[in-house]
């Protein structure tokens, strides 16, 4: 993902995936990203250990046919021509082997089919085995590039400035190779304010894509069409009547900025936000109304009704999803404090726009670092902040020192 600077350049939004992710990432792509010498470096490597062993076992041990596991391994990493030229000096260190242990007569069956024969035979079968993987790998990297085109479109990226709001993301799905999951969010710019959803599908895989997909396609009509978000709520609620499967819900918190100095909040089950002061002091949002999540609300009579929070030009609100807040501590199992951690890490963010993206930045370290740097569940991180007319046009126009990212 890519975030426009204030100042026109891009930011790289990689950083979020978790490392293990990244290597997955690779392995799909048949590690094109690795030099010829690292992807060769396991055959090299059993190489050398067979040769070392054969020369120190000495001249009455041949322990040189074990040179046909150097095939079986470059297979796993090269391509067939990479392979036949690291295997042809698999061969010469068996035929120089050979000569050291006393067994290099054709005459000879120990050398003929014991070892060249075997040799020979191996690496024509792995070179066949890793033309058949880089096949699997391209076509693998082709419905990827697909996916991920069809996930970008669904989940659209909102822009650094939107309306009169400054925004920050990190989301990391659970799912491997995929960038969205079941946690979704959107920020419009309507005729009755900037709105923010953010939500939590019931479950994961393709089945919380779709649902996610019904959700956002619903906000995005009804956010512009009404003018009140019980409204909006009510026609997501609709839509999800008609195009998920019953029993299937989504948590969600619903923010409408209108008026200069608050927020209105619809809650409809969701993780509640927390409101950070600059001094660091944090106010989790007591919902007098809370309500139940999208697509249970014919379980219930009436509808829900939005909460008026005070935000002022210094506030920041910090929205989640239950990935965050339920992500378990790598030694103890704890839950993720986020209430105690947000304010001191969070607390700068409105002053600019790199610093609110270098506050979500630590923030979501600091969730990587209290899990040991895995999250189980999709996870959603999104900081907003409305600045005064100043500052909102400093953070517009004005020079950026460039946003602080997550270390990977």
């Amino acid at each position: 993902m890519h975030l426009r600077r204030a100042d026109g350049g891009s930011v790289d939004r990689t950083d979020a995936l978790p490392p293990s992710r990244q290597r997955n990432a690779l392995r799909a792509a048949d590690l094109q990203d690795l030099s010829l010498l690292r992807r060769a470096a396991p055959a090299l490597v059993a190489i050398a250990i067979v040769s070392v062993a054969d020369y120190l076992s000495g001249q009455d041990r041949y322990l040189a046919p074990l040179m046909v596991v150097v095939p079986s391994v470059a297979a796993l990493t090269l391509r067939p021509r990479e392979l036949l030229a690291v295997c042809f000096l698999g061969l010469l260190a068996l035929l120089g082997l050979s000569r050291y242990d006393q067994v290099d007569n054709l005459a000879d069956n120990r050398f003929l089919y014991g070892a060249m024969v075997s040799y020979v035979a191996v690496t024509a079968l792995s070179a066949g085995i890793a033309e058949l993987r880089m096949r699997r790998a391209s076509a693998f990297a082709a419905v990827s590039s697909v996916a991920e085109a069809a996930q970008r479109a669904l989940l659209r990226q909102p822009e650094p400035v939107v309306g009169p709001l400054r925004l920050a993301v990190r989301y990391v799905s659970a799912a491997d190779a995929a960038r969205i999951g079941g946690d979704l969010y959107s920020v419009l710019d309507t005729p009755y304010g900037t709105r923010v959803l953010v939500g939590d599908v019931r479950g994961k895989g393709l089945g919380a894509v779709q649902t996610a997909a019904v959700v956002l396609g619903a906000f995005r009509e009804a956010a512009y069409d009404e003018e009140q978000l019980p409204a909006v709520a009510g026609r997501i609620e609709a839509s999800m009547h008609r195009h998920v499967p019953d029993g299937e819900f989504t948590t969600a918190v619903f923010a409408a900025f209108r008026e200069p100095g608050s927020v209105d909040l619809l809650h409809l089950g969701h993780v509640p936000p927390l409101r950070v002061h600059a001094d660091g002091t944090v106010e989790a949002v007591e919902f007098a109304d809370p309500w139940v999540p999208l697509g249970l609300g014919h379980l219930v009579a009436g509808r829900p009704s939005p909460t008026a929070v005070p935000f002022g030009p210094r506030d920041v609100l910090v929205l989640c999803t239950d990935g965050v807040v339920e992500a378990r501590g790598a030694r103890g199992g704890e839950f993720y404090p986020l209430a105690e951690r947000a304010g001191p890490l969070v607390r700068d963010g409105w002053r600019s726009l790199a610093d609110l993206d270098a506050a979500v930045a630590r923030l979501y370290a600091d969730l990587r670092a209290h899990t040991g740097g895995e999250l189980g569940d999709d996870a959603l991180l999104l900081l907003v902040t409305r600045p005064g007319p100043d500052a909102q046009s400093q953070g517009r126009t004005g020079p950026s020192p460039g946003p602080h990212l997550a270390s990977p």
